[in-house]
């Protein structure tokens, strides 16, 4: 009885011993050889579980992967970080956002000119000069037998031309251009602001009339009935184009892309014709009610992702199209394709409920399809060395022979032929 008594009493005075007593002996029992601080065990536990956590973290986010080393057995882990080959990452790093991707495109010009008399000088439009976010003009080369050839710069009217002249008694003048140029989609997001600042004299050029592109009258007071009490700019452009899109239709002409005279168009209420009709109708209704906008005239280069009417392939002699775009600040030059809207209605049958229909016309609102080339946005063209009048717009290759002008939709002086291949690697 005695002995049980001594050894509950033993163990209650074990209990109850004081702290720091207890921290005594576990002091000294760490202190054997081998062992580790509570301390540092647990700093290095928390250590190893925030690498572990950045490693994950990292993981996820990150666009190029990380081959990661294979864990070791745990019986051979070693005791200390600085040994392992664990990665640290920063876990607070953004993944890089994948790049829009480029292609590049070789485009041959070949002319021939037939039954032609006199001195000969041919004007031929080149791809936009001035680099953008969604196209490069990486080169030129040309060849024939010309007496002479050369490029010049409209800087006024964002435009650069390639220029040829035969001598009076040249045998069937010949071309060959070839242009390389790079590619990529266009894309417009109304979620990101910032767009770079334009020059006030090219918003200053973009406001003003042109001989067929009017900005008073039946022009205005068309605007502002499409936009109503609309204020916001975007939502102006955004009310302007879908007018366009309810009120025109494409017709397609056999010498190119229409004549784009707006007036005349809308003095008849025929609203009807080409890319360039329709996109003009758009440019000046903006234009009339102080919103900067114009033309982009260009040339189909390849198969659409969208339909089929929408690019081109094989020999591109008839494939311009014009597109326009307008300028808001804040969001700098937005995109849009009121001209490919519509025929693609024309090609595919499309009623105004039919889901394509719906997504198309919100789609090219702010898109350009990387399937096309543009080659400049000027109106009223005076070309250098010409002796005829100005032209509204300079998308066709023009020539003029013993003081007669003609473009190269004369298949009975004009031998031309456009294609584009892929420059792979």
């Amino acid at each position: 009885m005695k002995r049980r008594r001594f050894l509950a009493l033993s163990a209650l005075i074990s209990l109850l011993a004081p702290a720091p007593a207890l921290a005594a002996r576990k002091k000294e029992k760490s202190s054997k050889p081998g062992s580790k601080p509570a301390s540092e065990s647990a700093s290095r536990s928390q250590r190893e579980t925030r690498a572990d956590n950045r490693g994950r973290s990292r993981g996820r986010q990150s666009y190029r992967p990380v081959a990661e080393q294979p864990a070791a057995p745990a019986a051979v882990a070693p005791s200390s970080p600085a040994a392992t080959n664990e990665q640290t990452y920063n876990a607070i790093a953004l993944p890089d956002e994948p790049q829009p991707q480029w292609r590049t495109y070789d485009v041959t010009s070949l002319i021939t000119l037939n039954h032609v008399k006199g001195r000969v000088r041919l004007w031929l439009p080149l791809a936009q000069y001035r680099d953008n976010p969604w196209q490069r003009a990486l080169g030129h080369d040309w060849r024939g037998n010309f007496d002479s050839a050369g490029v010049y710069r409209d800087p006024v009217a964002d435009l650069e031309v390639f220029y040829a002249d035969w001598n009076d008694g040249a045998a069937t003048p010949k071309l060959q251009l070839v242009s390389q140029v790079a590619k990529r989609d266009r894309n417009f997001d109304i979620t990101r602001r910032g767009g770079v600042a334009e020059r006030g004299e090219v918003l200053r050029r973009c406001l003003q009339s042109s001989n067929l592109v009017p900005t008073d009258g039946l022009v205005r007071r068309t605007a502002e009935t499409a936009v109503g009490r609309i204020k916001d700019p975007v939502a102006q452009g955004k009310a302007i184009y879908d007018w366009v899109i309810e009120n025109t239709t494409y017709d397609p002409v056999p010498t190119g892309i229409g004549r784009g005279d707006v007036e005349a168009m809308l003095d008849s209420g025929r609203l009807s014709g080409g890319s360039a009709d329709i996109s003009l109708l758009f440019v000046a209704l903006c234009r009339s009610i102080g919103i900067p906008a114009r033309p982009v005239f260009g040339l189909r280069i390849d198969g659409s992702r969208l339909f089929s009417g929408l690019g081109a392939t094989g020999n591109l002699r008839t494939g311009q199209h014009c597109r326009a775009e307008f300028y808001t600040p804040g969001y700098g030059w937005i995109p849009v394709d009121p001209g490919d809207v519509r025929k693609a209605i024309r090609d595919e049958n499309l009623g105004y409920a039919d889901p394509k229909l719906v997504v198309l016309r919100k789609l090219l609102f702010g898109f350009w399809e990387r399937n096309w080339l543009a080659l400049n946005t000027a109106q009223d063209v005076q070309l250098h060395g010409a002796t005829g009048a100005p032209l509204p717009f300079l998308v066709l290759p023009q020539i003029e022979a013993g003081g007669q002008r003609f473009d190269s939709s004369d298949s009975q002086r004009c031998s031309y032929t456009v294609t584009s291949s892929r420059v792979e690697g």
